[in-house]
């Protein structure tokens, strides 16, 4: 739990088999601290064969390799060295508040261990994979060192000798290298003027960092999947309110050919229509946040229509949708005669500036919610058919923390929520996300000691501030954000002489499975009857039974529209 003693512990062994020798690699330094082995990247043959390899297994074996999961990313390729050679080890270390990291090199033979890069911030320090030019002769690393993720060029040593990219834009990923020519192949969001931030493109430029060129233009979100020769990579372009395309392309970014492109005819014909996508500014005025706007597929501009927004904080994302998603539960709520919306706030995609994501740093309960209130105010004003004396909210886990806090933080304008599966009391979540995300403090005793110090505030200490319509929800056996979260702010509104809504999930962890869609019309209903007033009564969710009808059970737990 956050602030606990006597947390778990990493240490690096490294055994040579022929002789079974054993040698402790000397990577101590922080307390509390916790390593990591940087490992290659796998290459797409690589994760061909492991793929064929799980598919041609059968029995026991497939399920055992499934569990004991795999490589990098969850590949299913087992781990590989990142040096060519074993008698490197490059490792990283972190301290326990994680706002200092080492990058690091093992001797495997005597264990002995050189500091290469120190990465120092007052939050939280993030990094990606470590990538070795010439077998470990230059390093390219990913530091947030000038408030943007960025690529840096080191010597062997550890000398910094150059950025790589630089500007306020955010380096994601390395799609491939090619040392022979020097040139670094990457992807990047927010570089692009007059584009939504979060779309991603992919990248060259030199190490020296001249020369960097865009590779596949386009106002949309691109992801390349580039050969392992890096000669080639396929780019799909995609948004939220046009059909994806795919074509191939040469590392030069020229087009050799179009691959596909996405047939909507049948959906246009059935009466799909795309969400659009809008830009508001946060509460400070300032900031800009991205959303995406769900409508009725029957729509009358005329009519005045109940706000719902779908939240989720972050700090690790916004789950504000940028690519084309024809069927999630926001769609399908709309219809029922609601505008939904998702939008962005800050402190949370990691996808921007550092200040951006750190916004919320020390204050994880309410940092988020005015920009939320912020945003659907100025789409009050500036769409007729918005009322915003009926505003409804819902998220899960973290967005099932984050929509009964609006409820309690601003309970007169927010008027409505559906919260599952929440993180209520953030004391009691695991120490790895609390801790990073809100900080934690390292203090030393009169006697040398140090120990960790942490204090957040809860859902729960706010019980006597509710006015609206709250329906808590969780799974009973939540390995994830435990029970006890929802259980605690129950408690707390039953203390406070509060009417909610309580529902239990039996057998279900945070995912609700094959209840997904149950919970779905659960929700729906609950927003109908107290923002419409008009709701099904019947004790038979007749849609899910027509549906079962059409599909049988396993096509129906597959289809629905819950998250």
């Amino acid at each position: 739990m956050p602030g606990e003693a006597n947390q778990p512990q990493a240490d690096l062994e490294v055994f040579d088999i022929a002789s079974k020798a054993r040698v402790k690699v000397k990577e101590d330094r922080f307390p509390d601290q916790q390593v990591s082995v940087y490992t290659a990247v796998p290459t797409n043959a690589e994760r061909e064969r492991a793929r064929f390899i799980q598919v041609d297994r059968s029995g026991d074996q497939n399920q055992d390799q499934q569990q004991q999961g795999g490589g990098p990313q969850g590949s299913g390729v087992e781990p590989k060295w990142l040096a060519d050679g074993s008698d490197k080890l490059y490792f990283n270390r972190t301290s326990r508040d994680l706002k200092k990291i080492d990058v690091c090199v093992a001797d495997t033979t005597t264990g002995e261990v050189k500091t290469l890069i120190e990465e120092r911030l007052n939050t939280y320090v993030e990094i990606k994979p470590l990538a070795l030019i010439g077998n470990g002769q230059e390093l390219i690393h990913w530091s947030e060192r000038d408030g943007w993720g960025h690529y840096y060029l080191f010597g062997a040593d550890g000398t910094l000798k150059n950025q790589i990219t630089s500007g306020e834009f955010y380096c994601d990923s390395i799609e491939s290298v090619d040392e022979k020519t020097r040139t670094l192949y990457f992807n990047a969001n927010g570089r692009e003027a007059g584009e939504d931030p979060y779309y991603l493109h992919t990248y060259s430029v030199n190490f020296s960092g001249a020369g960097i060129k865009l590779l596949n233009p386009g106002d949309a979100s691109h992801a390349a999947a580039t050969s392992d020769s890096g000669k080639y990579f396929v780019n799909n372009a995609s948004r939220v309110n046009t059909a994806p395309e795919s074509m191939l392309c040469d590392n030069a970014g020229n087009k050799l050919m179009d691959l596909e492109k996405t047939d909507l005819t049948a959906m246009n014909e059935a009466g799909f229509k795309f969400p659009e996508p809008f830009k508001v500014k946060a509460d400070d005025g300032v900031t800009d946040l991205f959303g995406v706007m769900y409508k009725p597929f029957d729509f009358d501009e005329k009519k005045r229509y109940p706000i719902i927004a779908f939240v989720y904080p972050g700090p690790q994302t916004e789950s504000v949708t940028k690519t084309f998603t024809p069927r999630n539960d926001r769609i399908a709520l709309a219809q029922f005669g609601f505008i939904v919306i998702e939008v962005g706030n800050r402190g949370g995609h990691p996808s921007r500036s550092k200040w951006y994501h750190n916004y919320g740093y020390g204050n994880l309960r309410d940092y988020g919610l005015a920009d939320k209130k912020a945003a659907i105010e100025q789409l009050g004003r500036r769409h007729a058919f918005i009322d915003v004396d009926r505003v409804g909210i819902y998220g899960h886990s973290g967005g099932g923390f984050m929509s009964t806090a609006a409820m309690l933080v601003y309970p007169d304008f927010f008027k409505v929520a559906v919260s599952s599966a929440g993180n209520h009391e953030n004391n009691i979540y695991n120490r790895w996300w609390s801790e990073k995300h809100h900080g934690v403090k390292e203090v030393t005793d009169k006697d040398g000691k140090v120990k960790y110090e942490y204090s957040i505030e809860r859902n729960s200490e706010l019980a006597k501030n509710l006015k609206g319509k709250l329906l808590l929800a969780t799974g009973d056996i939540d390995d994830n954000v435990h029970p006890a979260n929802t259980l605690r702010m129950a408690d707390a509104l039953i203390k406070a002489n509060k009417r909610f809504d309580f529902f239990i999930i039996p057998g279900k962890r945070h995912g609700f499975a094959d209840a997904t869609n149950y919970f779905f019309w659960l929700r729906a209903d609950y927003f109908c009857k107290h923002l419409l007033g008009d709701y099904s009564g019947s004790v038979d969710m007749v849609e899910l039974n027509k549906e079962r009808e059409q599909v049988g059970d396993k096509g129906s737990a597959r289809r629905g529209g819950g998250r």
